[in-house]
């Protein structure tokens, strides 16, 4: 009986013991995966960064001045109010319109083939 109560105890102990040690490496190697995450959270970062540092500095007038002196006041075309796009939304439909156009187009120049 007290034989039975050690072997018990002692199984359960090394159960615990083995559970522990699975879970410890399981969390390092999620700890791993979250400092590898981290790591290219901030280089993307970073990249984002230096890409607004250029795009600020590529668009401030004194850069715009430079570029248009270079290519001369002739050859600058300056884009009309209804190109620019104030919404992602205004875009989008106006990309619609036109490939649905084109796809009636290209279905009555089929037809007018088969015919």
């Amino acid at each position: 009986m007290f034989k039975i109560k050690i072997l018990i105890l002692g199984s359960i102990f090394i159960f615990l013991l083995i559970i522990t040690s699975v879970i410890k490496n399981k969390t390092r190697l999620l700890e791993r995966q979250i400092t590898n995450l981290n790591i290219k959270i901030l280089s993307k970062k970073k990249n984002i960064n230096e890409a607004q540092l250029e795009f600020f500095y590529l668009t401030s007038p004194a850069e715009i001045e430079k570029k248009l002196n270079l290519i001369g006041f002739n050859k600058y075309y300056p884009i009309t109010q209804s190109r620019i796009f104030s919404d992602i939304s205004d875009f989008t439909k106006i990309k619609n319109k036109i490939s649905n156009l084109k796809n009636l187009n290209e279905e009555k120049y089929q037809k007018k083939q088969k015919q």
